[in-house]
């Protein structure tokens, strides 16, 4: 399996937009980097899922969503995700909906980054409630396997503890088949990484090469329990990059 580069975009959640006053700036810095890695063979761009910034202050921060629309507009290539949807922000049959949409809007190019959902302040903040850990991960259970029904069947019906649908519809599903790329972001072992075994066509995680190894290996199994390929789930890890000329340069940066 080749190794491919994605770029995460500055959408502000880590003050990266700090010193720009002009919001039309801001985002046109955004987009400015996305097209730039649309033209420089990055596979891909992401974009956080988040409110206010971390911590929290008054700088600017974009939605996710409506962004990532923006850019299926903007850019050409590059693929376009999530990194990733919280969960608990969104009905999962609307985010199924929107989804499928913005698989059309990028002309296929849409992959699905879910996850529990972890920052507090921006439950807080905007209203949601913020159960705890084990909770929100029952609730992603759910979800994902709404998200699925909605982009699969002609009249999805799903009854749950925390979500039902009765006959929805959604049309046009989107471009992908035999549908847009679902990825679960979180390093679980006992319900993330089984989740992702049997649901996710993409896992996410963080972590050093030590705990990446020992993670995958985790996933690994998991798929051998339930008679799944393992090399069919794609494989990606959110870190930090220096780039310099040479190794020593990047070193000492």
């Amino acid at each position: 399996m080749s190794l491919k580069y994605g770029l995460y975009l500055p959408q502000g959640f880590t003050q990266e937009l700090a010193g720009i006053e002009d919001p039309v700036e801001a985002y046109e810095t955004l987009t400015r980097l996305a097209q730039t890695a649309d033209q420089s063979g990055y596979d891909s761009v992401w974009i956080p899922d988040h409110f206010i910034t971390a911590p929290p202050s008054q700088e600017m921060i974009f939605e996710c969503w409506t962004t990532a629309a923006a850019l299926a507009r903007d850019t050409k290539r590059v693929r376009i995700g999530q990194l990733v949807t919280a969960n608990s922000y969104r009905n999962p049959a609307l985010q199924a909906k929107m989804a499928s949409t913005l698989d059309v809007l990028s002309h296929g190019r849409l992959t699905f980054g879910i996850g529990a959902g972890w920052y507090e302040p921006d439950f807080r903040a905007y209203g949601y409630a913020y159960p705890d850990g084990p909770e929100r991960l029952r609730q992603l259970q759910e979800a994902v396997q709404v998200i699925l029904a909605m982009w699969t069947q002609e009249e999805a019906t799903f009854e749950g503890n925390y979500y039902q649908m009765r006959g929805a519809i959604n049309q046009p599903k989107g471009v992908q088949q035999p549908h847009i790329p679902l990825m679960i972001a979180g390093s679980g072992e006992q319900v993330t990484l089984k989740l992702v075994a049997r649901y996710g066509d993409a896992c996410n995680l963080q972590g050093d090469l030590a705990t990446l190894e020992h993670k995958f290996a985790v996933l690994k199994q998991h798929c051998k329990t339930i008679g799944r390929d393992y090399e069919s789930i794609h494989r990606t890890a959110l870190t930090l990059c220096i780039i310099g000329d040479t190794d020593e340069q990047a070193r000492a940066l």
